[in-house]
Parts: C-alpha cells; sequence; structure tokens
C-alpha cells in the first residue's frame, strides 16, 4: 500500500468530493443578502426541516454562528451558562467578552454529563453586583478532544431547569450528526430540548465552508441582522450552499463509519504498551492517547510521525489527538497502528 498522507488532526481536513465541486459548478445563484439565492435557500429549508426547526441561516462558521446566537439570546453585561471545555469559551478568540460583550460562567462537565445541581446553581437571576445568566450553553458532540454525547435524558433536564428561570436553551451542535448517528436517531431528537442551535458544514459532513443556524423564524430574523452587523452577509452564497446540499442528503448516515472506524483504531492503539485510551471517552470519530508512559513527549511523537507521513494534533505535552473522516480508510488505520508499534519498539 502507498501512503500518501493520513491526516487525523481533525474532520476539517477533508477536501470536498467531485461531486460538491460538481454542484458548486452548477448552483443556481442570487443574492442571499436580498433573499435571493435559491441554492442557500434550499439549504436553509432542508437544514430547518431536519433539525426540527422553523427556520435556518448559512454563515460563514461554526464560531460565526455560536456568536450570532449568543447576541441573540443575550445584551451586554449579561452571562452565559456553558462546559468548561466546550468551543465557545475556549476556542473563539475571547469572542463572547470582546464581540457580544457577555461573561462565561463555565461549570465542570463530567464524560459528557452536565450535572444538573451545577447548572442550576450557576444561574443568577443578577442583583447590583452580579451579572444576570441570559442563556445556557450546550454542545453536543461535547469537548472536541473527546467527542462525547450529551444525552437526550440529560438535556431535557436542563431544558426543564432553563423553563423554571424562563432562559433559553442554545446547542453547538458542530458534530450533532456524528452524535445522532451513533444513537440511531434523528438529529431532530436532540433539538426538541433547545431553542436554537447550529451545525458545522465543515467537519464529518465534509464541505470547504460554512455552518447553520437554526431556530424560530424570530430568531433568524434577528439572527440576520447580527450576522450582518458581523460582515457576514453574504451575494452569491449558494457556492457554499450547493455543498451542503449534498452533505445533508448524502453525507450524514455515512458518519456512523467514522465512528466505527475510530472505536477500532482506538481499540488496536489501545493494546500497544505505553499508550492510555479511556475506551469510554471514545464514543464518536473522536480519540484521544494518552503517553505519559512514554519516554518521549508529544512533541517528539507528532514528528516521528510526520516521517510515516502520519499527522496529527498535539493536545498537551503527552497527550495527542486524532479524528476520522471521510478520507480515512481501514488499511490507514492498520497503517497507523502498526508506525505506532514501530516507535514504541525502537525508541520506548
Amino acid at each position: 500500500m502507498i501512503i500518501e498522507e493520513i491526516d487525523l488532526r481533525s474532520d476539517t481536513v477533508t477536501l470536498p468530493k467531485p461531486q460538491m465541486i460538481e454542484a458548486i459548478a452548477n448552483a443556481t445563484l442570487g443574492d442571499d443578502i436580498m433573499g435571493e439565492d435559491i441554492t442557500v435557500n434550499e439549504l436553509e429549508r432542508k437544514a430547518a426541516t431536519l433539525l426540527g426547526m422553523e427556520d435556518a441561516m448559512l454563515v460563514l462558521s461554526g464560531t460565526m454562528a455560536n456568536q450570532i446566537a449568543i447576541m441573540g439570546f443575550s445584551t451586554r453585561g449579561q452571562e452565559i451558562i456553558l462546559g468548561n471545555e466546550s468551543h465557545i469559551y475556549n476556542l473563539e478568540g475571547a469572542a463572547m467578552s470582546a464581540v457580544a460583550q457577555v461573561q462565561a460562567r463555565p461549570i465542570q462537565v463530567q464524560d459528557g454529563y452536565f450535572d444538573l445541581e451545577l447548572v442550576e446553581s450557576a444561574i443568577s437571576t443578577g442583583d447590583i453586583q452580579r451579572a444576570k445568566t441570559a442563556l445556557i450553553s450546550l454542545e453536543n458532540t461535547y469537548n472536541l478532544n473527546l467527542g462525547q454525547i450529551v444525552s437526550l435524558e440529560n438535556m431535557k433536564k436542563i431544558q426543564d431547569i432553563a423553563k423554571l428561570y424562563n432562559l433559553p436553551v442554545y446547542l453547538d451542535g458542530a458534530r450533532i450528526f456524528n452524535a445522532s448517528v451513533e444513537l440511531g436517531i434523528e438529529p431532530s431528537e436532540f433539538c426538541k430540548y433547545v431553542d436554537a442551535a447550529q451545525f458545522c458544514l465543515t467537519k464529518g459532513l465534509g464541505c470547504p465552508l460554512g455552518s447553520v443556524l437554526v431556530g424560530t423564524k424570530e430568531f433568524i430574523d434577528k439572527a440576520k441582522i447580527n450576522r450582518q452587523r458581523l460582515g457576514g452577509g453574504m451575494r452569491q452564497a449558494g457556492i457554499i450552499a450547493a455543498p451542503g446540499i449534498y452533505a445533508l442528503e448524502n453525507m450524514i448516515d455515512r458518519l456512523k463509519e467514522d465512528n466505527d472506524r475510530a472505536k477500532r483504531l482506538a481499540e488496536k492503539l489501545s493494546t500497544i504498551e505505553g499508550l492510555f485510551i479511556n475506551m469510554k471517552d471514545v464514543q464518536t470519530n473522536i480519540i484521544s492517547v494518552d503517553i505519559r508512559h512514554c519516554e518521549m513527549d508529544a512533541e517528539q511523537l507528532i514528528s516521528f510521525l510526520k516521517e510515516k507521513r502520519i499527522k496529527v494534533k498535539q493536545i498537551g505535552r503527552k497527550k495527542i489527538r486524532m479524528i476520522v473522516h471521510y478520507l480515512i480508510t481501514d488499511d490507514e488505520v492498520n497503517y497507523v497502528v502498526s508506525s505506532f508499534k514501530e516507535l514504541l519498539e525502537n525508541k520506548g
């Protein structure tokens, strides 16, 4: 087998399939700000239906979708409750404070479970000294270094708490489809327990660009104003929407292959002396590998793997992450395993 390159750093590294390029070339285009891009309108209808929401809006990225949602649910100086390992809190350039002008109230999330007591105790009704809670923000799958599934039961109970305090609930569902196919349920099941959600077209779905924000029509109408304020208003955006339509029709069910392949890779790697993988954490397509029992650190490991044409991501001095996507084959999984064995046998 000839190995050109195996890129496991993220599922965002994929290139669009030929069918996506063809869809872009054949897309009917119009001015999206004026609501006249037929292809964008079709994508948004499909997305809203798929997630069981009234309306949807195409945006440039998941980060933009998340910040627009926060802006829609809050006002300056309020507070957002969210998981301490969530993307919004850790990897969006402090946009909550810099753009939406709200502060975070992070809580510990254990094994993808939002502790109900922690959630409720974090809620503030606000006073002259304390910021008022505006929103509870969830993530599914949770933690981009683990990809844990937040259960429907957990989400429902959080919604029940939110209703007691008249608070909206938002879902950063960047990889929501990895969760839905793993549980064998429709993605709309997750959205029954939130007021709005977003999903990324660029991750497991393999598109070159874009995310979709869904919610009520009133919410999306407001979101369009905030998108414009952020410079996210687009013209002939059908070139983004066209591969998205293909993805929603053809790329969701196959995500189970990525999840299963990730589990096989993790199981094989976990048998190698010097590596530790908590198999309970490998719930979807993400694998976190602890090399604390190896003499080398993550940088040295990554350097060796590059020589073998394998790319992984460092997430700690002694930790790496791998994410499986549609370009990864079973033969490549076996090659990755054999490369790790070679390294640890020779350099221990």
